[in-house]
């Protein structure tokens, strides 16, 4: 979809882009990263000529973008930047629809649109359309502004380190959706960020880049089991395997055979799981399949009473959901010295559970293929 052909830019007798050549396939998401003066925006912004190259050629899907004006360029690629740049007078809907109404949309399929797109990025459009940038916090601004890059369907979408100003708990949400957004609508994205985590988090391809010049361009599972070269192994950090968690997540590697019990059973049927259980505890789940707790085996069976055994939980806290990364899990785990922890849907529906096992195969492994681990029902809190 992109292609970056011996592209170089120079600011007299600074070299800011250094014969890059770039191949990004359409669907995919390749993100651009390395230290402050490297190049990334600057490669950005030549893409929608916000910055002429020196010399070289960029071509979006087949085209050289010289060969095409400039405004009608930009109307087919969706920009995303860090500092939102929302027009202040206009209200949420009036920015989201600010290229449509260059592209003559009619005011219906703008008013579908906006609430389509407010829909997507997790806002209420009745409660949204009608404020002003000014009423919106931080990462709210910043969903809009991915509503607005995505507002005329565009097949490319560049963004410009868009969660960088926000605070981190925000940017974790917003790059949970990003991940959903782009997993439903499969853009060729561009994304520039100078942080690992997040190119780790969401990249299908990362380019990183030092002084201009291309150091490596590979998977992200590449650059963290195969470094390119001594800058590349630096940038990425002594904590490579623990990145690689990044990528694996919990719902490919969990398991669903879990042994549970609901809340009406009675204590004897509950004794004589126990007493049989060739696991140490047994989930607890209400009537609507809901995590409420588990209950210790070993007490049971010890002649322990229900009430003793049991340990109640709220599975917003003492679990994570699928889509969660095995870093995730593995540091919830670590913060309720857990040796497993459960796995739930988004309304807490007991999914299945994932253990330390599984977590030390995926460390272990050269790849993020991994099995599910025996054992996994070991030992919890």
């Amino acid at each position: 979809m992109i292609r970056l052909e011996n592209v170089t830019k120079r600011y007299g007798e600074t070299l800011a882009v250094d014969s890059l050549t770039l191949d990004i396939p359409a669907g995919e998401v390749c993100v651009l990263i390395g230290p402050s003066g490297c190049g990334k925006t600057t490669t950005l912004r030549m893409m929608n000529r916000l910055i002429e190259p020196t010399s070289g050629h960029i071509f979006v899907d087949e085209a050289d973008v010289e060969t095409l004006r400039p405004e009608q360029l930009r109307r087919g690629l969706g920009y995303a930047i860090q500092s939102v740049g929302l027009f202040p007078h206009l209200t949420v809907g009036e920015n989201i629809v600010t290229v449509p109404k260059l592209l003559k949309w009619d005011k219906e399929r703008m008013a579908a649109r906006v609430e389509e797109l407010l829909t997507l990025v997790g806002l209420a459009p009745s409660e949204y359309e009608g404020k002003y940038p000014r009423q919106l916090s931080g990462g709210e601004a910043q969903r809009v502004g991915v509503a607005r890059a995505l507002a005329a369907d565009p097949p490319v979408l560049l963004m410009d380190e868009p969660f960088g100003a926000v605070d981190p708990l925000t940017r974790q949400r917003l790059q949970a959706e990003f991940v959903r957004i782009q997993r439903d609508l499969r853009k060729t994205v561009v994304f520039v960020t100078h942080d690992v985590d997040e190119a780790i988090r969401l990249a299908d391809r990362i380019a990183l880049m030092r002084g201009g010049r291309l150091q490596q361009y590979a998977t992200p599972e590449e650059i963290l089991d195969h470094p390119a070269n001594k800058f590349v192994h630096d940038f990425m950090g002594a904590d490579r395997a623990l990145k690689r968690l990044g990528r694996v997540k919990v719902s490919d590697v969990m398991r669903t055979d879990v042994p549970t019990v609901d809340s009406s059973t009675r204590a004897a049927d509950l004794r004589s799981r126990a007493s049989c259980a060739e696991e140490r505890f047994l989930y607890l789940v209400d009537g609507s399949g809901r995590l409420a707790g588990w209950f210790d085996c070993a007490d049971l069976a010890d002649g322990g009473g229900p009430e003793s055994a049991m340990t109640s939980v709220d599975w917003r806290e003492s679990a994570v959901a699928s889509d969660a990364s095995l870093k995730e899990a593995l540091s919830r785990m670590l913060e309720f010295g857990f040796r497993s922890i459960a796995v739930v849907d988004g309304e807490g529906r007991l999914l299945g559970d994932v253990a330390l096992p599984t977590i030390e195969a995926a460390l272990g492994a050269g790849d993020t293929h991994v099995a599910a681990a025996d054992g996994q029902g070991g030992a919890r809190p």
